[in-house]
């Protein structure tokens, strides 16, 4: 047989327990003691927040004064260093405009110098220059003039004229020559330099190769070249050979005609 579980006791109810007046009126106090309690905490937080609400609105209002008085003496501050900065650059400006007034005075004393030399060195190279030219005529007239006509005589090619300083014009092209040595046949165009260069050469033959285009006279002449300079380098003189070109140069107080062996002249 199984066994029956017992059964639990019900709990008392109000009817069973009924609450009596001094309950009720312990219950009354004890509420009403709470609320006294939690009126007296509000009203000391309403006080506090109060307090708090006064002493935050004392220090804005002392901070907004010391924000004005910051201000106040930023601005003046400003306004001085403004002021001073003014001051300081007007000074600057001075002293630079100062400055360059003297370097701009400097300058043109330095500029009126530097032009008055190379005036002066203008002047000198003008006069070496008409030395130099002037010793360039002396040495086609005193040296390589009287000297062509026994020195090409010497080469087999017989000289009935000499020319100094030809000049000729024809459509367009001119000629300057500074000696012509001529014969019925053969002539020799001479090129005379202080010295001569390796242009010197080549501007020669350019003359050689428009020469008979400009005296269309010569035209049946056999026309051959020449240079004649009183300083030329080795290496000038062994250019001049090669391109068929007689070489006239100093020796001592005498003129000589320069050709290597198995030399042959170019006619043009």
């Amino acid at each position: 047989m199984t066994p029956v579980a017992p059964i639990a006791p019900i709990a008392p109810t109000i009817e069973q327990n009924p609450l009596t007046f001094q309950d009720v009126w312990l219950s009354f106090k004890e509420t009403e003691r709470l609320m006294k309690e939690r009126d007296a905490e509000s009203d000391r937080k309403f006080k506090e927040t109060e307090r708090l609400m006064k002493e935050t609105e004392r220090l804005m209002k002392e901070s907004a004064a010391e924000t004005e008085r910051l201000m106040k003496e930023s601005a003046a501050e400003t306004e001085r260093l403004m002021k001073k900065s003014s001051a300081e650059t007007e000074r600057l400006m001075k002293d630079r405009d100062a400055e360059s007034d003297r370097s701009f005075k400097e300058t043109e004393r330095l500029m009126k110098e530097r032009a008055a030399e190379t005036d002066r060195i203008v002047k000198n190279l003008s006069k070496n220059l008409g030395d130099l030219g002037n010793r360039l005529g002396q040495f086609v007239e005193h040296s390589v003039a009287p000297a062509v006509a026994r020195l090409f005589q010497a080469e087999g090619i017989e000289v009935h004229d000499v020319y100094k300083d030809f000049e000729s014009k024809r459509n367009g092209e001119a000629l300057e020559i500074d000696l012509l040595v001529v014969n019925d046949g053969t002539l020799v165009v001479v090129e005379c330099k202080s010295r001569l260069t390796h242009e010197h050469v080549d501007e020669h033959l350019r003359r050689m190769e428009k020469f008979k285009r400009v005296l269309p006279l010569y035209k049946n002449h056999q026309a051959l070249g020449a240079v004649a300079a009183m300083v030329m380098s080795d290496s000038v003189k062994e250019y001049a050979h090669s391109q068929g070109l007689y070489v006239l140069c100093q020796n001592g107080d005498n003129m000589e005609i320069s050709r290597p062996e198995g030399f042959v002249s170019t006619v043009w």
